[in-house]
């Protein structure tokens, strides 16, 4: 038996660190907007990836309850990757939402 990295696992990509670079002027603007859409479309690509392990977790519960999944270790594993998945992302929902809070409480002037 043998047990293979973190890679393994479907779905998980490592984050790159960002690149920084020094704005030149006139082009914070440019960056913002960028930086923006990385987070957004970050956002959006980790709500698919929960999706689909999910719903992997899912079918293989169908097919477990079927008795047409040979291992049932496939269905534990990927409950329990489904499982921490969603916690992660209600924490970082949790996050957001504080911080959201918390800039709306700053006095401004």
């Amino acid at each position: 038996m043998s047990i293979g990295g973190i890679e393994a696992i479907g779905g998980f990509m490592p984050l790159a660190a960002p690149a920084v670079t020094a704005p030149t002027a006139g082009a914070s603007a440019a960056v913002t907007s960028a930086r923006g859409a990385d987070f957004g479309s970050m956002v959006l690509d980790g709500l698919e990836r929960l999706e689909g392990v999910q719903d992997t977790a899912d079918s293989l519960a169908v097919r477990a309850a079927s008795g047409t999944l040979p291992n049932i270790h496939d269905y534990t594993l990927a409950a329990t990757e489904a499982d921490v998945a969603t916690k992660l992302t209600v924490a970082v929902r949790n996050k957001a939402i504080e911080a959201f809070s918390e800039i709306m409480r700053m006095q401004v002037g």
